[in-house]
């Protein structure tokens, strides 16, 4: 009898905080062992010369979801789980999305449905609130929370989906009671209506015009009155995709203050710029999002926070929307800037670019690149160290890298849904080889073995040790 189902010999094994040579004893689906030397396994993977690392853990993502227009998003559970394995990630936490009317619990239950029969790794569930009626507030949400759905999602934009402040500090106060995380999507609503309508108006329909409407002072306003609430009810919150300089400011301000403000970005605020969207046509649809892509000097500052931690999780914000009649174009020949489906898709690129431009380029070590990727997300939400790390007693969710692979990005080779990536010929150094997800291998060499509905549900525990982490 073997003393391990698989080891994986010879490589070099980083987590947030040490790297060195190792090898790595997987049982039942757990890391078992570290060392030099352990005994043979049942299997066994030679990583000489390749990195092993932690799987990546996509804190923001929307997968099967129906947007606030009544649209689905063109990833299932079975497609974008698949995808998000094929990029090195075998956790995803994507939203359980309540619209307005909606019983949250009943929401919950449905996307638990559809996750168990398609997901093929890990999966947890953020809420997002829309409709915080008394009834949510004092009874559902509470009782969720304490069912270990311990983050939730708000917004200050988006007609049908947007809170006052008010409704706001109310939501706030539950977390504080309860003890659960707030993320924010912070844009003020008022400032990006009154600009629509005056370029609508104009004839300024196309596109390229979604970033004028989107303008950077609406972002760093709210991300100001975001982080005013947070304080005025003192409780941690997460202000999401934050897209530059602006909004920066205000965030490092706060956390300079003390507050405990912590932020996300994702990789369209480092690989794209509004110029993408000035494209013929309605091609530069594929590239909105909110916020917006903004330009070259604001993706520097981007960087920079990522390297100083400012930002604390880089996720894809995967919101994958098809370029046709089902998603992008639902309006047809007729689609202004304003009823674009807001979205791009990433799940699959978001390590592979962040391994070639930050640790590749040298603007952070290889322990930095693990926690953005992984670790400071399981921190968070409540997820370590079962997940975002390779260490005695965790999951043996694992990706090997090969540091050296050079691939050239191309919608045809990636595995969701879309039809598209904003991505399209980019150049990249490094590439995942071989994924496991609780000790099986899902995906290797391209091949893909990963049996759908194999994903299993994890519960999140209180959110607070990276928050402790960063006091």
């Amino acid at each position: 009898m073997t003393a391990f189902d698989l080891v994986i010999r010879n490589g070099t094994v980083a987590t947030a905080g040490d790297v060195g040579a190792a090898d790595v004893g997987v049982r039942d689906g757990r890391v078992v062992a570290l060392g030099e030397g352990l005994a043979r396994g049942a299997k066994e993977i030679d990583a000489r010369g390749r990195l092993v690392l932690p799987g990546g853990v996509d804190s923001h993502c929307h997968i099967e979801q129906k947007s606030s227009g009544g649209l689905m998003t063109a990833d299932d559970f079975h497609s974008g789980t698949l995808s998000a394995a094929c990029g090195a990630t075998t956790t995803v936490i994507p939203f359980a999305c309540q619209h307005r009317g909606q019983s949250l619990r009943a929401v919950v239950e449905d996307y638990h449905r559809l996750a168990a029969e398609k997901a093929v790794i890990d999966y947890a569930f953020h809420l997002i609130v829309s409709d915080p009626t008394p009834q949510v507030l004092g009874q559902e949400l509470p009782s969720l929370i304490r069912d270990g759905y311990t983050s939730f999602k708000i917004y200050m934009t988006y007609d049908v989906l947007k809170l006052d402040d008010r409704q706001v500090l109310d939501i706030l106060g539950v977390a504080k009671t309860e003890g659960a995380i707030v993320m924010i999507h912070a844009e003020n609503n008022d400032v990006i209506a009154w600009l629509s309508e005056r370029l609508l108006a104009a004839g300024k329909i196309a596109p390229k015009y979604h970033a004028q409407a989107h303008v950077a002072p609406a972002e760093r306003e709210a991300t100001h009155r975001a982080i005013t609430l947070a304080e005025v009810v003192d409780v941690p919150i997460l202000i999401v995709h934050v897209s530059g300089a602006e909004a920066i400011e205000q965030i490092r301000w706060a956390q300079g203050k003390g507050l405990k403000i912590f932020a996300e970005t994702c990789p369209q605020y480092l690989f794209l710029t509004a110029a993408d969207m000035d494209k013929p046509g309605l091609e530069g649809a594929k590239f909105m999002c909110s916020p917006p892509p903004r330009d070259a000097a604001n993706q520097e500052h981007v960087w920079r926070g990522l390297t100083t931690g400012v930002f604390h999780v880089f996720s894809s914000d995967h919101a994958p929307y098809r370029y046709d009649g089902t998603g992008k174009l639902a309006k047809g020949e007729g689609t202004t800037f304003k009823n674009v489906a807001n979205g791009v898709p990433g799940l699959e690129l978001r390590l592979p670019l962040l391994f070639s431009e930050g640790f590749g380029r040298g603007r952070f070590d290889l322990s930095r690149f693990v926690a953005l990727a992984a670790t400071n997300a399981a921190k968070l939400y409540g997820l370590y160290p079962r997940k975002g790390t390779i260490a005695v007693g965790a999951d043996a969710d694992i990706a090997i890298w090969d540091p050296e692979r050079r691939v050239n990005v191309t919608a045809a080779m990636l595995h969701d849904n879309v039809g598209y990536t904003p991505y399209e010929g980019r150049a990249l150094t490094g590439w995942p080889v071989t994924v496991l997800s609780r000790g099986e291998i899902v995906v290797d060499e391209g091949r893909v073995s990963a049996a759908r509905g194999r994903g299993k549900y994890q519960t999140c525990g209180v959110p607070g040790p990276l928050a402790k982490a960063f006091a």
